[in-house]
């Protein structure tokens, strides 16, 4: 065999395999109110899913709770609404947290904040820890340039819902206070799929 059509033989054959399996982790969000499973971005977003899978592998997300529903009907002072469900550790200053990790745009990215898209929560850019976010609905003004938050920066999104919506949705209907969850929600388990 000509060893020119045997290497591009050997190119097309390993592309192929490379094509046909996902590089992207997969996590499991095990609730009281149901399995999310979640597809992690991790050539897009690499920092933020790195730090979030150093979480689950350490164990440092046992006492994770969804603790927050933002509605159209719940944040009056907005000008700019969103929908998402907020969970994590809950506590600014949790045993548990990790140093703050760079932040990762949108710009960045090209990971939009679509409907089940889930991201960092912030305050500055570059305090992103372990609080995260599941899009409701595509939320643009999450985005790079986005008015949610006055820095314009946006927040870090890295993966996406692909299985479990209808518990997220049961969640951001779950008995609130406000914004915040009565009780809140258990995180049961987070673990990689295999």
């Amino acid at each position: 065999m000509n060893p020119f059509k045997y290497i591009a033989f050997l190119f097309l054959t390993s592309s192929i395999l490379w094509s046909c399996t996902s590089p992207n982790p997969k996590i499991v969000m095990k609730t009281e109110l149901g399995n999310i499973t979640i597809e992690l971005y991790s050539q897009k977003a690499p920092i933020t899913v790195s730090n979030f899978i150093k979480y689950i592998d350490e164990n440092r997300l046992k006492e994770a709770t969804f603790y927050r529903t933002v509605t159209l009907s719940n944040q009056p002072d907005n000008d700019i609404k969103i929908e998402v469900i907020q969970g994590g550790l809950y506590e600014d200053e949790h045993p548990q947290m990790l140093a703050p990790i760079q932040h990762e745009t949108t710009k960045t990215t090209g990971i939009l904040h679509k409907d089940g898209v889930i991201s960092l929560a912030r305050n500055e850019p570059g305090t992103a820890t372990c609080e995260f976010f599941i899009c409701i609905g595509d939320q643009p003004s999450l985005d790079f340039g986005g008015g949610r938050n006055p820095d314009s920066q946006g927040f870090a999104a890295f993966g996406r819902v692909i299985n479990g919506m209808d518990v997220v949705y049961r969640i951001q209907q779950a008995n609130a206070d406000g914004q915040w969850l009565e009780p809140r929600i258990k995180i049961i388990r987070i673990g990689l799929v295999e």
